[in-house]
């Protein structure tokens, strides 16, 4: 930047103190339109930004990202205008015309040294031309229903997700797989196991700095078992915001590779013959701020509350698999030879089950959803895990916890799973669960039907976290 450019930049002491202090007030639940009236006052008051990007989600979970420029931001914040046909999973160009509203709790200070000096981020909102939620917009229906929840019977949905991933060499190592044909480690250490200089925990270091400056509140970072694979734990936090997290978490990471040379991939299984990377899905539900998963005299020490809820997730998991497995790519990760969460069952210790009962106690007792791709949609996976736990049915299949049953080991099956069930129709309504499993089935089209022991290009290349409108014309 040159002398000439005087963009807010903020020590990442700073960044932590203004994020956390916007957590604690979403936390609180602070109204609205209080927080809407504090952030446009700091946008009028501070000069030194020149732009706000407002982010949302198609429907298949990838993030979209717009810069307004601070003064028209200011003026015309009530009636952001974007084209949605060009968003795949939203309108049809007949219907182009969508609206961003501004979820102003959702706001957030990134370092400059990332994102840029003098720029803000804030999550926005799709809204319909009749001025209600847009259905394609599932984090804004993920909202509805947990504001819902709350309002009517006081209960607050929690997540925290482990998000893995692998640090491959090279820009781009995903958009050009169908040249290379492969990916190179930048690490071959292990679990846990890496030098303090080497390029595998550099990148890991800088991204829990950022992650900290941004209110993350980190857990641990460390390598995982397989070679140039992370994983960063960072605090539970309400489901909407959670699902920002993770958002932002992939943002991050992405961009810290790509400056440091490198690629993150959030496939679920790069390479075949090494552990995949999960995304595993830590839930409980809180009332009057009291966890109502825990009980310390109940089975395993959770409550009938929370095993209903458990039990309900195992009656529809062939349901709701697309959803948390939403790639062609995901399907090799739920090998039963790599601790792969392919049984519908639940245990406290079987890492081989779909759901795990960790130990824990009246802090943090939840229950542990395995068989989730780092790659679905983070609001669409929260939807889908809360809506089945808490309204679903529970079937009458005896021993329903330990009975053999597995999750398809391919997409054809899971997308077969997904448009038969009542259930998935009850949860997303009949349009978007035709437009999602459309999305699903153009995927999978154009990609080998059997997976076979190497990653095809076409998985990658066409992967909805990979494509742009290149690649997936060379088809």
């Amino acid at each position: 930047m040159n002398g000439l450019q005087d963009f807010l930049t903020l020590s990442y002491a700073e960044l932590e103190e203004k994020n956390l202090a916007a957590k604690e007030q979403r936390m609180k639940r602070v109204p609205i339109e209080q927080i809407r009236e504090e952030r446009l006052k700091y946008l009028t008051d501070e000069k030194r930004i020149k732009a706000v990007t407002v982010m949302f989600s198609d429907l298949e979970g990838r993030l979209h990202m717009l810069d307004y420029d601070k003064k028209f931001l200011l003026k015309s914040w009530d009636n952001l205008t974007f084209d949605g046909s060009s968003i795949r999973g939203f309108t049809a160009q007949r219907e182009s015309d969508l609206r961003l509203g501004m979820d102003w709790a959702a706001f957030y200070w990134g370092p400059s040294d990332i994102f840029g000096p003098g720029k803000v981020l804030v999550f926005g909102e799709v809204i319909d031309k009749d001025g209600s939620p847009y259905a394609a917009d599932i984090r804004s229906v993920l909202k509805h229903y947990a504001n819902g929840l709350y309002k009517e019977q006081g209960l607050t949905l929690n997540a925290a997700n482990e998000i893995e991933g692998f640090l491959f060499a090279g820009v781009d190592a995903e958009r050009r797989y169908h040249e290379t044909g492969k990916f190179e480690y930048v690490n071959t250490g292990g679990y846990y196991h890496s030098l303090p200089g080497d390029p595998l925990r550099q990148f890991i270091d800088k991204s829990a700095e950022v992650q900290r400056a941004m209110g993350f509140q980190n857990e641990k970072d460390h390598p995982e078992v397989a070679p140039s694979q992370f994983e960063i734990n960072y605090s539970y936090a309400e489901t909407v915001a959670a699902g920002d997290h993770i958002q932002l978490y992939k943002l991050i990471c992405r961009q810290i590779a790509n400056k440091m040379g490198f690629s993150v991939s959030f496939l679920p299984k790069p390479v075949v013959g090494v552990n995949g990377s999960g995304m595993h899905t830590n839930v409980s539900v809180t009332k009057d701020g009291k966890n109502i998963f825990w009980d310390p005299e109940g089975e395993e020490k959770i409550s009938p509350f929370a095993w209903d809820f458990v039990d309900r997730i195992l009656t529809h998991g062939n349901d709701i698999c697309l959803m948390l497995n939403s790639s062609v790519n995901a399907y090799r990760r739920l090998d039963p030879h790599f601790e792969a969460p392919n049984q519908i069952k639940a245990s406290a210790v079987d890492r081989g089950s779909m759901i795990r009962i960790p130990l824990g106690n009246e802090r943090s007792s939840r229950v542990e959803v395995r068989s989730v791709g780092p790659d679905a949609n983070p609001y669409l996976v929260m939807l889908s895990v809360f809506k089945t736990g808490l309204d679903g049915t529970i079937s009458t299949i005896e021993n329903l916890r330990q009975a053999e049953r597995y999750l398809p080991d391919n997409i054809y099956d899971a997308l077969e799973n997904f448009k038969k069930a009542d259930w998935t129709t009850k949860l997303l309504g009949a349009d978007v669960k035709e437009r999602f499993a459309d999305l699903k089935q153009a995927s999978a089209d154009r990609c080998p039907r059997l997976l076979g022991t190497f990653v095809k290009p076409q998985e990658v290349q066409y992967h909805h976290e990979v494509y742009n409108q290149f690649l997936w014309n060379l088809f």
